[in-house]
Protein backbone atom coordinates (compact mmCIF):
# COMPACT_ATOMS: atom_id res chain seq x y z
CA UNK A 1 0.00 0.00 0.00
CA UNK A 2 1.24 3.10 -0.95
CA UNK A 3 1.52 5.87 1.50
CA UNK A 4 2.57 9.48 1.15
CA UNK A 5 5.86 11.16 2.57
CA UNK A 6 7.17 13.82 4.33
CA UNK A 7 7.92 16.68 2.13
CA UNK A 8 11.62 18.37 2.72
CA UNK A 9 13.67 20.40 0.88
CA UNK A 10 17.34 19.73 -0.50
CA UNK A 11 18.66 20.58 3.02
CA UNK A 12 17.42 17.27 4.40
CA UNK A 13 20.60 15.81 2.66
CA UNK A 14 22.53 17.24 5.60
CA UNK A 15 20.03 17.39 8.35
CA UNK A 16 18.75 13.83 7.75
CA UNK A 17 19.23 11.72 11.04
CA UNK A 18 20.90 8.86 8.38
CA UNK A 19 22.72 9.45 5.73
CA UNK A 20 24.71 6.94 3.61
CA UNK A 21 27.34 9.21 1.60
CA UNK A 22 28.86 6.79 -1.48
CA UNK A 23 31.33 7.96 -3.58
CA UNK A 24 33.40 6.73 -6.82
CA UNK A 25 35.69 8.17 -9.83
CA UNK A 26 34.29 7.00 -13.46
CA UNK A 27 35.81 7.94 -16.65
CA UNK A 28 33.44 9.56 -18.16
CA UNK A 29 32.77 13.29 -18.42
CA UNK A 30 30.42 15.37 -15.78
CA UNK A 31 28.15 16.29 -18.74
CA UNK A 32 27.56 12.61 -19.63
CA UNK A 33 27.10 11.79 -16.05
CA UNK A 34 24.91 14.34 -15.30
CA UNK A 35 22.92 13.71 -18.77
CA UNK A 36 22.50 10.27 -17.89
CA UNK A 37 21.13 10.76 -14.29
CA UNK A 38 18.89 13.94 -15.26
CA UNK A 39 18.19 14.02 -18.95
CA UNK A 40 17.89 10.54 -19.94
CA UNK A 41 15.76 9.08 -16.64
CA UNK A 42 14.34 5.79 -18.71
CA UNK A 43 17.98 4.62 -19.34
CA UNK A 44 18.33 4.24 -15.55
CA UNK A 45 17.50 0.59 -16.07
CA UNK A 46 20.09 -0.11 -18.55
CA UNK A 47 22.80 0.60 -15.70
CA UNK A 48 21.36 0.10 -12.63
CA UNK A 49 20.19 -3.17 -12.28
CA UNK A 50 17.95 -2.74 -9.12
CA UNK A 51 15.56 -0.32 -11.27
CA UNK A 52 13.25 -2.23 -13.15
CA UNK A 53 11.82 0.81 -14.96
CA UNK A 54 11.79 4.62 -15.07
CA UNK A 55 10.19 7.34 -16.52
CA UNK A 56 9.99 11.27 -16.09
CA UNK A 57 6.89 12.68 -14.99
CA UNK A 58 5.20 16.38 -15.10
CA UNK A 59 7.35 17.63 -17.57
CA UNK A 60 10.65 16.30 -15.93
CA UNK A 61 10.13 18.09 -12.77
CA UNK A 62 9.54 14.41 -11.03
CA UNK A 63 10.09 11.07 -11.71
CA UNK A 64 8.65 7.32 -11.47
CA UNK A 65 10.85 4.52 -10.40
CA UNK A 66 10.40 0.76 -9.94
CA UNK A 67 13.08 -1.39 -8.50
CA UNK A 68 13.29 -5.28 -8.92
CA UNK A 69 11.00 -6.58 -6.19
CA UNK A 70 8.32 -4.48 -6.30
CA UNK A 71 9.22 -1.12 -4.82
CA UNK A 72 7.77 2.08 -6.22
CA UNK A 73 8.39 5.79 -6.12
CA UNK A 74 6.80 8.76 -7.43
CA UNK A 75 9.61 11.44 -6.66
CA UNK A 76 9.99 15.36 -7.34
CA UNK A 77 13.10 16.73 -8.49
CA UNK A 78 14.88 19.14 -6.42
CA UNK A 79 17.98 20.38 -7.84
CA UNK A 80 19.08 19.17 -11.48
CA UNK A 81 21.92 21.79 -11.49
CA UNK A 82 24.28 20.62 -15.11
CA UNK A 83 26.96 19.40 -14.98
CA UNK A 84 27.28 19.31 -10.87
CA UNK A 85 24.38 18.14 -9.00
CA UNK A 86 20.83 15.95 -9.51
CA UNK A 87 18.61 15.36 -6.10
CA UNK A 88 15.10 14.08 -6.09
CA UNK A 89 12.46 13.45 -3.39
CA UNK A 90 10.50 10.81 -2.89
CA UNK A 91 7.01 11.66 -2.61
CA UNK A 92 5.04 8.48 -2.52
CA UNK A 93 5.98 4.98 -2.08
CA UNK A 94 4.78 1.45 -1.34
CA UNK A 95 8.47 0.62 1.09
CA UNK A 96 7.20 0.43 4.61
CA UNK A 97 8.16 2.68 7.11
CA UNK A 98 9.57 5.65 5.18
CA UNK A 99 9.01 8.98 6.57
CA UNK A 100 11.18 10.98 4.30
CA UNK A 101 13.81 10.47 1.60
CA UNK A 102 16.17 12.54 -0.67
CA UNK A 103 18.95 11.20 -2.77
CA UNK A 104 21.45 13.54 -3.67
CA UNK A 105 23.79 13.17 -7.15
CA UNK A 106 27.06 15.30 -6.79
CA UNK A 107 29.26 15.29 -9.55
CA UNK A 108 32.89 16.90 -9.91
CA UNK A 109 35.83 16.88 -12.53
CA UNK A 110 38.39 14.14 -11.49
CA UNK A 111 41.53 13.73 -13.23
CA UNK A 112 40.71 13.33 -16.83
CA UNK A 113 36.82 11.87 -15.38
CA UNK A 114 34.20 12.48 -12.86
CA UNK A 115 34.08 11.58 -9.27
CA UNK A 116 30.45 10.78 -8.21
CA UNK A 117 29.16 11.47 -5.22
CA UNK A 118 25.75 9.61 -4.11
CA UNK A 119 23.99 10.78 -0.77
CA UNK A 120 20.74 8.76 1.02
CA UNK A 121 19.22 10.79 3.12
CA UNK A 122 16.05 9.24 4.95
CA UNK A 123 13.74 9.18 8.14
CA UNK A 124 11.82 6.83 9.26
CA UNK A 125 10.51 4.53 11.85
CA UNK A 126 13.61 2.82 14.15
CA UNK A 127 13.07 -0.26 12.73
CA UNK A 128 13.92 1.15 8.81
CA UNK A 129 16.17 3.47 10.18
CA UNK A 130 18.00 0.41 11.54
CA UNK A 131 17.67 -1.58 8.61
CA UNK A 132 19.24 1.50 6.85
CA UNK A 133 22.30 1.07 8.99
CA UNK A 134 23.09 -2.27 8.35
CA UNK A 135 22.24 -2.25 5.15
CA UNK A 136 25.23 0.50 4.13
CA UNK A 137 27.64 -2.30 2.62
CA UNK A 138 25.16 -3.28 0.72
CA UNK A 139 24.00 -0.02 -0.68
CA UNK A 140 27.60 0.34 -1.16
CA UNK A 141 27.94 -2.10 -3.30
CA UNK A 142 24.94 -1.40 -5.44
CA UNK A 143 26.68 2.21 -5.89
CA UNK A 144 30.02 1.17 -6.73
CA UNK A 145 27.97 -1.85 -9.80
CA UNK A 146 25.46 1.13 -10.76
CA UNK A 147 28.00 3.87 -11.03
CA UNK A 148 30.70 1.49 -13.19
CA UNK A 149 27.91 0.00 -15.40
CA UNK A 150 27.10 4.02 -15.94
CA UNK A 151 30.84 4.25 -16.70
CA UNK A 152 30.57 1.34 -19.19
CA UNK A 153 27.21 2.13 -20.71
CA UNK A 154 28.44 5.70 -21.44
CA UNK A 155 31.77 4.42 -23.18
CA UNK A 156 29.38 2.82 -25.55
Amino acid sequence: MAHRLRPVGIDFVETAPVRLVFAREVAALPDAVFSALAEDVAGWSEWFSAVRSARPTGDGAGREVRLLGGTRFEETVLVAKSPETYAYRVDVTNAPGIRALVEEWRLAPAGGGTRVQWTFAADGAAPFRGVLRVARPGLGRAFRDAVTALDRWLAR
